[in-house]
């Protein structure tokens, strides 16, 4: 196996975490939540009650997979954005004729390897070429002979984690490295009452309270930080102006942190922004893509909680 584009991201996530916890609003980016312990939790965030976003994407998966490998079409080159365990992507691997290649891509290398290592067990026969990447900068897809169509996949809901703008300047640039017929499988979270979102983000068990600390936990052991992640309380809500979940580190009390002997002052109940989750209804996904795709289908599970769209490049 070969792992392409690997790279040190340190450097850039010490500038990412300056920046953020410089600011009068402190933020730290959630592409940082993903180690391979970030990861782990996520992958248990899914298996939760309360976490109804993977559970509604896989029964519209399942129910239209068929429908769905059909629309992506034959000699197709599968590139996975945030591939994570590719769970979802199985019942894209097992149901897809004459598949080109899958290429996932992840930030995480040692996680991405270790799926990877999976894949070649369970499908022999597939090409199966990793990035690893942050998807969310520029990188190659690798030349591959023989491929028809090249549909990016983006499962999950992720596209929410930008806010509105960004997430139209993320399309656009996801759009300028396709070729015109080319694809874009997607998963998006729709609107929804506000009980359901807030309790999707504050499980009772508490793995989401510590995926969110465990992007402290990684400062600590990566940039020489010294959060004591007792002193800080993760608190999750929604944001109706925005129409988004938030996702926040309280600091418990006044303390300073340091990273690499730069200070950072807190103040009781001053707050990290660690993440955000937009939903989006039909009308607002459309408005937000148009111009860029044709919506050539959507799915939504019975209870309208999620969407998956196949978009086509203009």
């Amino acid at each position: 196996m070969f792992l392409y584009q690997f790279e040190d991201l340190r450097s850039a996530m010490l500038e990412d975490a300056t920046a953020g916890l410089s600011r009068d609003q402190k933020s730290l980016s959630s592409k940082y939540f993903y180690d391979k312990r970030g990861s782990e939790l996520f992958e248990a965030i899914c298996e939760l009650d309360e976490y109804y976003l993977t559970r509604s994407e896989i029964k519209i998966m399942e129910r239209h997979i068929r429908e769905i490998c059909s629309s992506l079409g034959k000699r197709c080159l599968l590139v996975e954005l945030g591939s994570g365990s590719s769970s979802k992507t199985r019942l894209l691997l097992k149901n897809m004729d004459d598949l080109t290649a899958y290429v996932p891509v992840d930030i995480s290398g040692k996680f991405l390897q270790q799926t990877v290592n999976e894949l070649e067990k369970e499908y022999p026969a597939l090409k199966v070429m990793p990035v690893v990447r942050d998807y969310t900068q520029p990188f190659d897809i690798p030349d591959i002979p023989d491929v028809r169509r090249t549909v990016l996949y983006f499962p999950g809901s992720t596209i929410g984690n930008f806010p509105k703008a960004q997430a139209r300047a993320f399309l656009e640039r996801l759009c300028s490295i396709l070729s015109v017929g080319d694809g874009l499988l997607i998963g998006v979270d729709a609107l929804k009452d506000v009980s359901v979102l807030e309790a999707a983000y504050n499980d009772s068990q508490g793995i989401t309270a510590a995926f969110n600390k465990n992007i402290l936990i990684r400062l600590n052991k990566e940039l020489e930080a010294n959060f004591d992640i007792n002193r800080f309380t993760h608190k999750a809500w929604f944001n109706s102006e925005e129409k988004r979940i938030e996702m926040h580190l309280i600091s418990d009390t006044e303390q300073t942190v340091t990273i690499r002997d730069m200070p950072f002052h807190f103040r009781e109940g001053e707050t990290i922004h660690t993440e955000n989750s937009c939903k989006y209804s039909d009308e607002d996904f459309r408005s937000l893509v148009a111009g860029l795709f044709e919506i050539e289908h959507m799915w939504m599970d019975s209870s309208a909680f999620f969407y998956v769209y196949y978009l086509r490049k203009r």
